[in-house]
């Protein structure tokens, strides 16, 4: 894991940077929303397409090693906010903590509606509805001879 770490103090410190020069263009509004990344672990297309061991799967079906990375990057991120609201105090900087919130929608998932909340709503096929040769979009393909569209799902919560 450490190899996927090494490149967080990088893209951090260029969008810091990009954040500086962006606040001293006059024409530009002072405020910034900056959210974090979600559990990148729970996506479809990485639970289906990635190498990843039962061990590495946490109580709710996630891939815990990509979350790990997302919540390293996330903890850094929240440092380099608070680091840009002290070098601009004149900026409202609003951070807003995306993982949590996704990963409570996966956590909590009968809570608020939803049956199976790994499953991508649009796809087709196996475990996760997810098929990197059929995607999203309202396209018609044929799959096992038959026509299927890929548009949205009607009840996402399924």
């Amino acid at each position: 894991m450490k190899s996927e770490l090494t490149y967080v103090p990088d893209v951090l410190d260029i969008s810091s940077r990009l954040s500086l020069r962006i606040f001293t263009i006059k024409e530009v509004r002072r405020s910034f929303w900056i959210h974090n990344t979600g559990p990148v672990g729970c996506l479809p297309y990485v639970n289906d397409r990635l190498l990843i061991t039962t061990g590495q799967v946490d109580e709710y079906g996630c891939a815990d090693p990509f979350n790990q990375v997302a919540k390293y990057f996330n903890s850094k991120l929240k440092i380099t906010v608070h680091q840009l609201r002290q070098e601009l105090p004149e900026a409202a900087i609003t951070y807003v903590d995306v993982y949590r919130l996704k990963y409570t929608l996966i956590t909590k998932a009968n809570k608020f509606g939803f049956v199976q909340p790994l499953k991508a709503c649009c796809g087709h096929g196996g475990k996760y509805n997810y098929n990197m040769h059929v995607g999203c979009g309202g396209t018609v393909v044929r799959v096992d001879g038959k026509e299927v569209v890929m548009g949205s799902c009607k009840d996402p919560s399924g």
